[in-house]
């Protein structure tokens, strides 16, 4: 089968919309298929593009939400651009990880090609418009609605990568009759376990961040940013570290608001308690999760967390808020803790760290779930997926065609 992915964010770009991308790619390459790139031109990025004949990228200008993000040029020249360039790959269908310009000019090309074109839910806009838009908190919840539900209408069939974002497609005010399936995301177990840690980089780490052997690490992953609930997290960490010397906190990650909280952390004067690396290429992040005791998110906003996937497949217990986005990833009491309210993640948290062999338990629990996300059972659900839509298109078809196509009932 010939597939387009089409996104607005790829690399040099670094998220998990990326890394779903990029995944999908391998995946389906690896089961004979060929697959194509269609994307925003970062060339004005601070780091190089990739040079593949497999890629086409869109004139793009730079997004407000931060560094290294862009938003493609919607128009004519652009669509025609990818038409042909999908007609030369001779695509078959269409596949759009965003509801954006490239979600659109996704639609254009199904149209004009006469080829399904279906998409991926990665966000929860009502969560996370009105971190980046300076009116955001006075548009009423309806309006976001609205544009929801105008970027995806026209969508032949959508995955949803969690029973959260189901629920929510599924909802009278988004898309109710839109066909839909839920196809969590994976990763790549085989390519992350292979990244094997070397003693002397832990070490150095450690030494660096001024970390003994006897503490204990609060692990956050991820964009340091506020619409994953950061500050409320620092909240909870500093009073969980308040508490005992040998707790500590390490911060992975980046963001607008990483300042605001390194600032908070010296005005308390817990610089040796709550530490922050960074951002830390993906490729070096294994040390980090080795370092890790409980891996903790106070987010709200998730669809499907990749950084709790890559805690649970290095072995790591996880704290975290209840929300539907991680009901199949985190199960109470077993590998880890759903908190019902910000106050609730201090005692789960020190409860794990407190008890090494409940700890130890957990770790072995996350390991053994981490194992129903494999990129190979993304690769095959994906891939039945597309079959079911090209057999029935340019019909309807229906959810429970779907699921059975992709789940066998």
């Amino acid at each position: 089968m010939n597939v387009a992915l089409f996104s607005d964010s790829y690399f040099p770009t670094k998220s998990g919309v990326v890394t779903v991308v990029v995944q999908l790619r391998k995946i389906l390459e690896k089961m004979g298929h060929h697959v194509v790139i269609v994307t925003v031109d970062a060339e004005n990025s601070s780091e190089p593009q990739e040079d593949d004949e497999c890629i086409l990228r869109v004139p793009s200008i730079q997004a407000p939400m931060g560094d290294n993000q862009f938003v493609g040029d919607p128009f004519e020249i652009a669509s025609l651009m990818c038409v042909n360039f999908c007609k030369k790959h001779d695509i078959q269908i269409v596949h759009a990880h965003t509801e954006f310009s490239l979600g659109h000019l996704a639609r254009v090309v199904g149209r004009r090609l006469n080829i399904p074109v279906v998409a991926t839910t990665h966000t929860m806009w009502e969560d996370y418009y009105k971190y980046y838009l300076k009116t955001g908190k006075i548009i009423p919840k309806r309006v976001v609605r609205r544009l929801v539900h105008a970027a995806y209408k026209h969508f032949y069939a959508l995955i949803n990568v969690s029973q959260k974002a189901h629920d929510y497609f599924k909802a009278p005010f988004i898309l109710p009759s839109t066909p839909s399936v839920v196809i969590p995301n994976a990763i790549d177990m085989e390519l992350f376990e292979k990244r094997t840690t070397d003693a002397a980089e832990v070490l150095q780490i450690k030494e660096k961040f001024g970390i003994t052997d006897s503490d204990k690490i609060i692990l956050y992953v991820g964009r340091i940013v506020e619409e994953k609930r950061i500050v409320e997290l620092l909240d909870v960490l500093i009073r969980v570290v308040e508490k005992d010397d040998k707790k500590k906190v390490l911060f992975v990650g980046d963001g607008f608001a990483l300042k605001k909280l390194q600032e908070r952390v010296v005005e308390l004067g817990l610089e040796k308690k709550i530490l922050f690396a960074g951002f830390v290429d993906w490729l070096k992040l294994n040390a980090y999760y080795e370092l890790g005791d409980v891996f903790v998110t106070a987010s709200l906003s998730e669809m499907h967390s990749m950084t709790i996937l890559e805690a649970m497949c290095l072995s790591l217990p996880i704290v975290c808020r209840y929300d539907t986005s991680f009901t199949d990833t985190v199960f109470h009491g077993e590998n880890g803790y759903f908190a019902n309210s910000d106050e609730e993640m201090d005692s789960y948290i020190i409860k794990i760290l407190e008890d090494d062999q409940l700890r130890q338990k957990m770790a072995a629990k996350s390991k053994e779930l981490s194992k129903n996300f494999t990129l190979d059972l993304h690769g095959e659900r994906t891939l039945r997926f597309y079959e079911a839509v090209q057999a029935k298109f340019p019909e309807k078809i229906t959810d429970q065609e779907l699921r059975t196509a992709v789940y066998g009932k």
